[in-house]
């Protein structure tokens, strides 16, 4: 088994990045949802209310990101941490202090989704912690929703795709690794892997929203393939696919390195 892809996604809901190689931090991989589109109340926006922003394209430069979108020139965001006062925020049931990225950002980002938002980041000084019931004291996670990482298989999508009518690519899940080589939903029986030198630990299985049925490419939303993981991924009424992990050490990440499976669930 070898990790065959990695994706870096530096604004929560916006499209990723496919890398070669990426850094894991603290919070997971570098930049992984550092910025977030926040609402009038502070909450997070994202694909379930706002599908358009799957058409906002991020590209990582020396000092930041990039965003661009249809019809709203490019706008450049620093990874500098803004100086405080900063803004409370909410993620699920998180809230959490966040930099404000400033009034033209704000413009920015309210333009395009046609509502009243700003976009905020997550300071190095903040400690977002993942959930105790499924992580040691002082694992962090960014603005993702719940975990620093996200893993799937091919052969997993490749069975999905064997179900549907019309094939759907991985971005439309949205994980940070992929894996090849292994059967499919092999992840769901692994607790602990090794990926080149970093151990992780696979903690939850991941439940699936109505963002998978936004089309990546278009931000059109439609059915598929909700409908049809629930047929035979559903479990106490939700749907699953893809599974969430926790990084036991930091270090780097590349494309062909090798998988190693250190626990399986029964063990």
């Amino acid at each position: 088994m070898v990790l065959s892809e990695i994706h870096v996604y530096p604004v929560k809901s916006c499209a990723g990045i496919a890398l070669e190689r990426a850094r894991l931090g603290a919070r997971g991989i570098r930049h992984d949802r550092h910025w977030m589109a926040v609402g009038a109340d502070g909450g997070f926006l994202s694909q379930r209310q706002h599908p358009a922003m799957a058409l906002i394209r991020t590209a990582l430069t020396p000092g930041g990101v990039r965003l661009e979108a249809p019809g709203v020139a490019p706008l450049e965001l620093p990874l500098a941490d803004p100086p405080p006062p900063w803004v409370e925020v909410g993620i699920w049931g998180d809230r959490c202090q966040a930099g404000f990225m400033g009034e033209a950002a704000a413009r920015w980002i309210s333009r395009y989704l046609r509502v009243p938002a700003r976009l905020v980041c997550l300071p190095a000084t903040q400690c977002r912690q993942v959930d105790l019931r499924y992580a040691r004291e002082g694992d962090q996670v960014g603005f993702a929703d719940g975990f620093p990482l996200l893993l799937i298989s091919r052969a997993s999508l490749e069975d999905l795709n064997a179900r549907l009518g019309e094939p759907l690519p991985m971005a439309r899940f949205r994980p940070n690794l992929v894996v090849d080589g292994c059967a499919a939903y092999a992840e769901d029986g692994w607790r602990r892997i090794r990926i080149g030198g970093i151990e992780l630990r696979l903690v939850k299985p991941c439940s699936r929203c109505q963002v998978i049925t936004v089309d990546q490419a278009t931000a059109r939303p439609g059915v598929e393939p909700l409908r049809t993981l629930a047929r035979y991924r559903a479990r106490d009424n939700k749907v699953f696919f893809g599974q969430n992990l926790i990084h036991m050490m930091e270090g780097e990440l590349a494309t062909g390195m090798p998988i190693e499976v250190l626990e399986h669930a029964s063990e």
